[in-house]
C-alpha cells in the first residue's frame, strides 16, 4: 500500500472501496459499483482492488463473510474501516472548506 495509506490519507480507490462495503459485495461488484458511482472515472484491475482488499484486510477495516453456498467472497465493512471512512470524510471536508476560505478571501 503506498504511504500515504499508513499516514491516514487513503487513496481514492481504497475511499471507494469502503464506501462500496457499506453493504456486503463479491470483488467483481464492488469493481462494477465503483465505476458507476464515478461515472467511469474510476476503473479498478483485479490486481488493484484485490491487493487493496487484502491489505483492508490486514488493517482489519474490512472482512470477508462467511461462504454461502457462492464461489464468491463477499466482504463488508468493520467499525474500524467506518471510522477510518469517517476521518477520510472529515479530512476532505476540511480540504473544500479551506479552499473556499482561501478563494474568498482572494475575491
Amino acid at each position: 500500500m503506498p504511504e500515504s495509506f499508513e499516514r491516514g490519507a487513503l487513496t481514492e480507490a481504497v475511499f471507494y472501496i469502503l464506501l462500496s462495503l457499506h453493504r456486503p459485495m463479491h470483488g467483481y461488484a464492488i469493481m462494477q459499483n465503483i465505476e458507476r458511482m464515478t461515472g467511469g472515472r474510476v476503473v479498478l484491475g483485479a490486481g488493484t482492488l484485490y491487493g487493496a482488499i487484502n491489505a483492508l484486510v490486514k488493517k482489519r477495516w474490512i472482512k470477508a463473510l462467511p461462504e454461502s453456498g457462492s464461489r464468491k467472497k463477499e466482504y463488508e465493512i468493520t467499525d474500524a474501516g467506518k471510522a477510518a471512512y469517517m476521518e477520510e470524510l472529515s479530512r476532505l471536508g476540511e480540504l473544500l472548506k479551506n479552499d473556499g476560505a482561501e478563494r474568498g478571501s482572494k475575491a
